[in-house]
């Protein structure tokens, strides 16, 4: 019976294996896509309750527009790489919350999140793109999902797995009430690992490329994170690599996503070439 039960669960944790686009590591998600997707919308809706928006319409517009613009070259790429499947049912959103925490995050499906404390470290449109780049590579690497399975197989063991995947609803529950942090007023950031955290780095760089964002800043802003966290650990770093091993994994990522990189051509650059043809 012993072996029956642990040849189940074995099955399970097989099938239950998928992969991050790109960096192509295999991940272990054992909760259905639908069921991460549905507690997310319902931690979402809570949170936009008592979050307050922010006033400030020019910033709220280029959070929007850059969210857009990552959140459509990366919807291009996966539809390139016949991935489109693993974009099922999400719907993004990007808002800015007022609030003076230097901070961001992600909910499965799509649902970004910025504060009016990052802007400052951000600087500028680019800058915002490392942010939303980094936070829609958790969306699309399914993080969330990987996360709650490493607490479902650590709490309930590979012997139980097939009982308690049975009623998983209720487990799933769980599991996103404690990830979720769910009682507290700010407390649905969620504690991603430090490798999920790199991978999201460069992910983030990639979509950022794609979306014509020069990743080279990247660089810059994460100086930047560390300087400001000096004085007191910002949430947006809780949990996540030292400050000199992310620098440190950027700059050894810049080559590939670079690859993905287009400089946008302005208008001033336009000009100068229409002069240079009608002068020959």
């Amino acid at each position: 019976m012993k072996k029956m039960i642990l040849g189940i669960a074995a099955c399970l944790l097989l099938s239950a294996c998928g992969s991050v686009p790109i960096t192509g590591r295999k991940q272990m998600l054992l909760v259905s896509d639908s069921e991460v997707l549905n507690l997310s919308l319902q931690q979402y809706s809570d949170f936009k309750k008592t979050a307050p928006v922010s006033t400030d319409k020019a910033n709220t517009a280029l959070v929007e527009k850059v969210g857009r613009n990552i959140a459509a070259a990366v919807e291009a790429y996966m539809s390139q790489a016949g991935l489109s499947s693993q974009l099922s049912g999400y719907s993004w959103e990007f808002n800015l919350i007022k609030s003076t925490d230097v901070n961001a995050f992600c909910m499965p499906g799509g649902k970004i999140v910025v504060y009016e404390g990052i802007l400052p470290t951000t600087q500028n449109e680019t800058g915002l793109a490392v942010v939303l780049g980094h936070e829609v590579a958790h969306a699309v690497a399914k993080h969330a999902n990987e996360r709650m399975s490493q607490q479902l197989l650590t709490q309930y063991g590979g012997t139980a797995l097939g009982t308690v995947l049975q009623n998983s609803s209720a487990t799933t529950q769980t599991m996103a009430n404690a990830l979720y942090g769910i009682g507290s007023q700010y407390g649905v950031t969620l504690p991603h690992s430090r490798k999920q955290e790199l991978e999201a780095d460069k992910l983030g760089l990639i979509f950022m490329a794609m979306a014509g964002y020069d990743p080279n800043q990247a660089v810059g802003f994460w100086q930047r994170m560390a300087q400001s966290s000096n004085s007191k650990v910002a949430e947006f770093m809780s949990t996540h690599p030292s400050d000199e091993t992310r620098i440190a994994k950027v700059q050894q990522e810049l080559p590939e996503a670079l690859k993905y990189y287009k400089a946008p051509v302005t208008s001033t650059t336009t000009t100068k070439s229409a002069q240079k043809t009608k002068k020959k």
